[in-house]
């Protein structure tokens, strides 16, 4: 809102104020300098250098500028993640110069605004306080004009450390709230965490995907707002009603005014094709607060679709305040048509879209960097580019990390990636306090506010984990069971408040059209959570509790919205932060970039290992069978979840992408690179599939379609042993019903495969759609580390930036591994060649010298 404009301009602008003039912005993102803050004696002592002022940057941190500055080392290489804890233990002062004239104190009113503070921070202007904030997640506003002066003004904003901050409250607590993630650096007791009472994102506290960076500094954009009369506060559009001839919406804009007055409103609205239409709305308003609205109608609609159900028209509507007949003011929005409705019948969890039953295909994301303000445009383009091009349809913005920028879910609305959009908590017992609810309320009201007339967010959920953790974690029952009945009753009702009234609330009242949930995994308070008959579930037995891939057959949750399985990352990835020495699963700097048990999960990948793959012959094949192992365990989880489909509407994995270069469960690297898993993705999760699942003996083969029309199809199952002789073939059609996954054979072991050695035959199931395979996927009845597997005897044949990979002999999971090349990635890899097949991948030329061909054959 408002116009954007360097401070010479804002200064000639206001040189002769009208009586209603429009309000002006002047970013204040340049010209900062950080030090410590002077009262922090000990940091000081140990930090002489850093008590004197440096550059700093806004947005940012003050780890950026340490790390800018050469004053830390870069805690995502090698093993300095222990060098830069001082940081975040440290009160810091940040300090820029604002030169402002007589015309511009000629206005109404001079307000700072800072769109993120991180977090505990103090804003003073000329040595006398003007606000102070507590959360991370709000914006922080307040008149500055009283203490500005013609010429020179300092602001100078001091940020505590929230550590230290809430150290001495938490350490003096019997009972400290149960947190997420303990300390490794000793900063904090075990079992006595600062986290649970601090409204800043969880995830800097240390995750088990991700590093202890507990940022500080002014982590968005700040700026001078200059006006008078009136101005917008906020403006949405609410969908009131939609039909295929007329779509019924209110523009809701909140005035604030000094004085009672009449303002005019106009709305105008710029349909897909260019077209305008324009409202308007006179209103008399009182000093303060004042909410208008202007009702809107659009004839003969367009809707917003899923990727994959249409197309994605998005209309523009753009708002002007009126005072004393000049325009004082303006918004706007994009907004997208839809309805979206979750099917909670007997405990179901599914979106409908405009009518449509959508089968979620999707994953978890995490927040895109351990430093929020340095995240580029172009990294969340490319990521969601990478979701929607593997066939997914739904991104979950989970809830231990921050509310994304504007841009990203515009860049979701565009592409038709649905957003399941969690509320800020990560998985932490929430203090029961009324001041904390009420600090989350104004944050809760301002995201939704914000964020809400996004087509892409088919949803808002209050929390993760929090809920369910409550419930069923073992070291909540302890807490529980140490605080007694009433303080059981304090904390749970608080819960309930907060979950259930607070954040339903924000919803209900700034996206009315947006289902709700209380938490992930949730049951509405229906029963228990975390189970397959009611919500959605988060599904850990695999991985975290050792148990056998298998076991993701073994159940149809209504809803899998969590569930995943670690590798290592590309070896180019590795490379940048282990450096070029020896490179070795438990060597220090592997286990620093492995947060799962504490730095011990790569012993993890290999229990996985020796449980169904080969021994590795070396550390790069060690990666290969990490990355193998994680896509064929999603694999045969995601395709499960669809054919169990009604009853499972959703399969979204764990997790999409990284948070610096780290071992994890992610299918996209903290550098871009596409694991293994990301490239099966668009295998298993295709429009229309095939799922062959062996278990017990049998073979069950269930076609899926995500089409919303019949599909003449056919299907094929052939057995073929070692030699690459085809044993047998069963060939049918089928018509593949619109929306549906359909089970059309069940075949004993002897039925299927006769007397053939189960070491030294498959059975390859194939879909094919016209004269197209659509989907295949291959059945061994024995763990791949038991199979026959022959020599492939694979040829590459190059031509220019593409290279022909020739199979002699089966070959399974075969990997372009380019090593340590940066110049690209191969546009397909981690799939199959049956004896004599050929498949043509795009890769630069550069990649040859670097590339070996990977496969599970011994």
């Amino acid at each position: 809102m408002g116009r954007l404009l360097g401070q010479a301009a804002l200064i000639v602008l206001l040189a002769a104020p009208a009586l209603a003039a429009p309000r002006d912005t002047m970013s204040l993102d340049t010209g900062w300098q950080v030090r410590l803050d002077p009262a922090d004696a000990g940091a000081i002592k140990a930090h002489p250098r850093e008590a004197r002022w440096l550059p700093a940057s806004v947005p940012g941190s003050v780890q950026q500028d340490l790390i800018a500055a050469h004053r830390v080392p870069d805690p995502f290489i090698g093993t300095n993640e222990g060098a830069i804890q001082w940081v975040g233990l440290s009160d810091w002062q940040f300090r820029t110069s604002l030169t402002v004239t007589s015309a511009m104190l000629a206005r109404d009113h001079l307000d700072l605004v800072f769109d993120g503070l991180d977090t505990f921070a103090t804003v003073r202007v000329n040595g006398t306080v003007l606000l102070t904030g507590d959360n991370a997640h709000r914006r922080w506003r307040a008149d500055a004009k009283a203490l500005l002066k013609p010429g020179a003004n300092e602001v100078l904003v001091t940020i505590a450390s929230p550590i230290r901050h809430l150290q001495p409250m938490v350490l003096a607590e019997k009972n400290p709230l149960p947190g997420e993630y303990d300390s490794a650096f000793g900063d904090e007791p075990k079992g006595k965490q600062t986290s649970p009472y601090i409204r800043k994102p969880k995830y800097q506290y240390g995750w088990d995907w991700g590093p202890r960076i507990v940022t500080i500094g002014l982590w968005r954009p700040a700026r001078l707002e200059a006006w008078d009369d009136a101005r917008l506060d906020r403006f949405r559009v609410a969908q009131e009603a939609l039909t295929d001839t007329e779509a019924r919406l209110t523009a809701h804009a909140t005035v604030v005014a000094d004085r009672a007055e009449a303002v005019t409103i106009r709305a105008i609205v710029t349909t897909p094709d260019g077209r305008t239409l324009t409202a308007e709305r006179q209103a008399s308003v009182a000093a303060g607060r004042n909410d208008v609205s202007v009702p809107l109608s659009i004839t003969q609609p367009q809707r917003w679709q899923p990727v994959g159900y249409g197309a994605q028209p998005l209309y523009t509507v753009a708002a002007t305040l009126a005072a004393k007949g000049e325009v004082v003011d303006q918004a706007r929005r994009q907004i997208g048509l839809r309805t979206v409705t979750l099917d909670r019948k007997d405990g179901a969890f599914g979106f409908v879209v405009n009518g449509t039953p959508i089968f979620a295909k999707g994953a978890n994301l995490i927040p895109f960097d351990s430093f929020p303000a340095r995240v580029t445009a172009q990294t969340m383009q490319s990521l969601l580019t990478a979701a929607r091009d593997v066939n997914m349809n739904m991104i979950r913005v989970w809830g231990g990390g921050y509310y994304l920028d504007d841009s990203f879910y515009e860049m979701a609305d565009r592409m038709g990636l649905m957003v399941w959009q969690d509320f800020m908590f990560g998985g932490a017992v929430t203090p029961p306090d009324a001041a904390f609810r009420e600090n989350v309320r104004v944050e809760a009201d301002e995201q939704v506010a914000r964020l809400g007339d996004h087509p892409s967010i088919v949803i808002w959920t209050g929390n993760n984990e929090v809920l369910s953790g409550w419930e069923n974690w073992s070291d909540r029952k302890a807490y529980k069971k140490a605080i007694g009945p009433d303080g059981q009753e304090r904390i749970g009702t608080g819960m309930a408040v907060l979950f259930d009234r607070v954040l339903r609330g924000a919803v209900t009242a700034n996206s009315p059209g947006t289902p709700y949930m209380p938490g992930s995994p949730s049951s509405d308070y229906e029963g228990p959570v975390d189970t397959d008959a009611n919500g959605d579930r988060h599904f850990w037995d695999v991985w975290s509790g050792s148990k056998p891939v298998e076991n993701y057959l073994d159940s149809c949750p209504r809803f899998m919205s969590e569930y995943g399985f670690q590798s290592m990352p590309a070896m180019a990835t590795i490379r940048g932060f282990a450096g070029k020495g020896p490179l070795a699963a438990d060597s220090a700097v592997m286990k620093a970039h492995q947060k799962f048990l504490a730095g011990e999960g790569n012993a993890r990948l290999q229990f996985y290992i020796d449980q169904r793959l080969r021994p590795a012959k070396d550390f790069a094949d060690f990666v290969y069978l990490t990355q193998v192992n994680q896509a064929q365990a999603i694999d045969l989880a995601a395709r499960h979840h669809r054919a169990c489909r009604p009853v499972t509407m959703g399969s979204l994995y764990w997790q999409l992408n990284d948070v610096w270069p780290s071992i994890s469960w992610a299918s996209v690297d903290y550098d871009g690179r596409w694991k293994l898993l990301h490239y099966a993705a668009r295998r298993f999760f295709a429009a229309q599939a095939i799922v062959a699942e062996h278990k017990d003996g049998a073979t069950r083969v269930t076609l899926v379609s995500d089409a919303t029309t019949p599909t003449p199809a056919r299907w094929r199952l052939t057995v073929r042993d070692m030699a690459g002789a085809v044993l047998s073939t069963r060939e049918e059609a089928a018509t593949l019903a619109p929306l549906s996954a359909a089970t059309v054979a069940t075949l004993p072991d002897a039925t299927l495969f006769g007397d053939a050695a189960p070491a030294q035959s498959y059975a390859v199931a194939e879909l094919f759609v016209g004269d197209r395979r659509v989907s295949r996927v291959l059945v061994d009845r024995l763990a791949p580390k038991d199979m026959a597997l022959p020599d492939p005897g694979i040829v590459t044949t190059w031509s220019g930036d593409s290279v022909t990979l020739t199979a002699r002999n089966l070959a399974r999971d075969v990997m372009l591994d380019v090593g340590a090349f940066t110049g690209g990635q191969p546009s397909d890899n981690g799939f199959d060649l049956l004896p004599g097949e050929s498949v043509t991948v795009r890769l630069p030329a550069a990649a040859r010298k670097t590339l070996t061909i990977r496969t599970l054959a011994r």
